[in-house]
């Protein structure tokens, strides 16, 4: 059967619409795994219970597959073309994670690694296993062990061509390809990512305490947000930029060409009086196709009653009055928070309207000002 050098594969990359493709060897020694032992044992892996559930097969590439000799890494630009912290000047706005403001990247990618592992298996008699990063498989290490970047104090890849803007996927093959070399890590004495967090998530350079991170907070994690990270959400209601969007290797990124990456319906910071009036059936079409979609309408809206209560605009009372009759007690609890901090005296009314009538143990609490 045909034989694809390692030339071969990444040219066959790029054409199906790649913008930068490397590749490593699996190799038994992983320094990864200690990495990921620490961070979990510390646990800054917070609610993310399935970090714990499947540490085992993450450790090591072989874990996932004791089969796999070589790991392509695959890479796509998704730059944005203006500042992404401007939206931050715009409290009366929502502001959403770059990543999240097209189409959900996890399908696009998925569909042009199989094209590509399709391609090779049929042509080498090969065998292989795409995989996203919704798969156990601590990605960005074997993307920084093939070159494509290095992990930075942030955590995440950062990219000489494409600085912090990269999204990654990967085919595992059973094929024995020429690899590249490893990229050195080009942080130097640079802190600029670590000092920008407005909720202190890294506990020292290249150290992640999810618990703390705007993103696993407005994402992950499943109750209502710790009151001692609500002002520091600001109008973030889908992940944060912040450390990605500082990176001095930005300046070498270009924009993204990807059309699918294109801000959608909703999602160009929209008001956020608008976001709070959508319903169920509203908000899953307005994200169709979004990864927003995947929180759900009630994380959705406690992310956006934060917001709405770090706005400091009166006009968002009534929609914040509405919403403390919801049916969800996560919606119910934001609203009362959101409340509080745009208007103490009515507040105080509703309070003593609604308190008695409760069940909700979580709800009580926020009335009480005994939320945790």
């Amino acid at each position: 059967m045909p034989t694809w050098t390692s030339d071969h594969v990444k040219t066959v990359a790029l054409e199906i619409g790649f913008d930068v493709c490397r590749i490593t060897t699996i190799r038994p020694e992983w320094l990864a795994s200690e990495r990921l032992k620490q961070f979990v044992s510390a646990g800054y892996h917070g609610d993310m219970g399935w970090m714990e559930e499947t540490l085992e097969r993450r450790l090591h590439p072989n874990a996932m597959w004791d089969g796999a000799r070589s790991a392509i890494m695959l890479g796509l630009n998704y730059g944005p073309d203006t500042d992404p912290l401007a939206v931050l000047d715009k409290p009366e706005q929502a502001g959403i994670s770059v990543y999240a403001k097209g189409r959900d990247y996890h399908d696009v990618i998925k569909k042009r690694l199989k094209r590509l592992a399709r391609s090779f298996a049929e042509e080498t008699g090969e065998q292989v296993k795409v995989f996203v990063d919704t798969a156990p498989l601590m990605e960005k290490p074997l993307a920084e062990q093939a070159g494509l970047g290095w992990q930075g104090k942030h955590t995440n890849l950062v990219s000489r061509e494409f600085g912090s803007w990269m999204f990654l996927g990967v085919v595992l093959t059973s094929a024995a390809l020429e690899e590249d070399g490893a990229e050195a890590d080009h942080c130097g004495s640079c802190r600029a990512c670590l000092d920008v967090c407005p909720t202190k998530a890294f506990p020292a350079p290249y150290q992640l305490d999810a618990r703390r991170c705007i993103s696993y907070l407005t994402i992950e994690y499943d109750g209502p947000i710790p009151s001692e990270f609500r002002k520091a959400m600001g109008n973030r209601i889908y992940g944060c930029d912040d450390c990605l969007a500082v990176c001095p290797w930005n300046k070498f990124a270009s924009h993204s060409n990807e059309l699918k990456f294109e801000a959608q319906r909703y999602t160009d910071a929209p008001d956020l009086s608008m976001l709070s009036q959508l319903d169920d059936e509203a908000f899953r079409t307005a994200y169709s196709g979004s990864p927003i979609k995947r929180i759900k309408r009630h994380k959705f809206l406690r992310n956006v009653l934060t917001a709405i209560g770090n706005s400091g605009a009166k006009r968002f009372v009534p929609d914040v009055v509405r919403l403390l009759s919801d049916e969800h007690p996560l919606i119910r609890g934001a609203a009362i928070w959101a409340l509080s901090e745009l208007a103490p005296d009515q507040f105080v009314i509703e309070r003593d309207q609604r308190l008695p009538d409760e069940t909700d143990e979580s709800v009580r609490r926020e009335w009480q000002g005994r939320a945790g």
